[in-house]
Formats: C-alpha cells, sequence, structure tokens
C-alpha cells in the first residue's frame, strides 16, 4: 500500500509538524464545524475554540497518529488497544474516522504551506485510511 519513500516522508511530516495540540484542535474543531453531528460524541466536554479539553483531545490524537507514522509497519498491532477503545467504549462510528481524515488534510495542508505537496498529501492520505481502517476494525 505505501511505498518506503512514502513511508519516510510520513514519519517526516509527522515529526516536522508544529504544536501538536494547535493541529489536533485545529482539526477537530473543523470537524465539529463542518459535519456537526459529530459533536454527540463529545457532549461532556468544552469543544469551543482553543478549550483546553478541545486542546488535550487534539494532542491525544496527533500523539496517536504520530505513533501509527513510526510504527507503520505493524499499524495494526500498535492501534489494537485503540481499536477495542473506539469500538467497544467509545462507540463511535468509522464514518466519522473518514470525516475528520478530511479536516486533518485540511488542517495540515493549511499549516503546512509549500511543503503540503501532492505527493505528501497522497502519502498522508493513504497513511490516514490505514489507520481509520484499523481503528474501524473492531467495530461491529
Amino acid at each position: 500500500m505505501l511505498s518506503n519513500t512514502e513511508k519516510e516522508l510520513i514519519v517526516h511530516i509527522w515529526e516536522m509538524l508544529p504544536v501538536a495540540e494547535d493541529i489536533g484542535s485545529e482539526a477537530l474543531l473543523r470537524m465539529f464545524t463542518a459535519f456537526p453531528k459529530t459533536k454527540t460524541y463529545f457532549n461532556h466536554l468544552d469543544i469551543s475554540p482553543r478549550s483546553q479539553h478541545l486542546r488535550c483531545h487534539g494532542k491525544k490524537i496527533i500523539q496517536a497518529l504520530a505513533e501509527g507514522a513510526r510504527n507503520i509497519t505493524t499499524l495494526p498491532t500498535t492501534l489494537a488497544h485503540l481499536s477495542r477503545f473506539h469500538a467497544y467504549q467509545l462507540r463511535i462510528h468509522p464514518t466519522n474516522f473518514k470525516l475528520f481524515n478530511y479536516c486533518i488534510l485540511v488542517t495540515l495542508a493549511c499549516n503546512m504551506g509549500d511543503n503540503f505537496t501532492p505527493v505528501a498529501h497522497a502519502a498522508i492520505d493513504k497513511f490516514l485510511s490505514a489507520f481509520s481502517a484499523v481503528l474501524a476494525e473492531k467495530f461491529r
């Protein structure tokens, strides 16, 4: 699915990102704005712009993505605990992962500028699809 060059590029992109909580919270806020039904999973949190809850959760997401990028060859094993957690405890529908992927791509494009080349876009899109597929694996 991903070439060795794409894997190296993905790791490089996640390592060079600015503050994780900024990217993650911006992507979450973008998702909540563009896809309001996704807010239902976050009723217990303050999801207003720049809120501590949003920043904290955004940071967790970006850190999980970075961990996945570093362990891309063992993604199912690396993300097994997150897959179970999202499926059995949180019960987040897999469609939401795809929606969030779109928001991450837009957020990265806005923050990376010229560094978000078409090649980088394609590699990150493939990675996010693989990441989401693993997270959705346990959902039934």
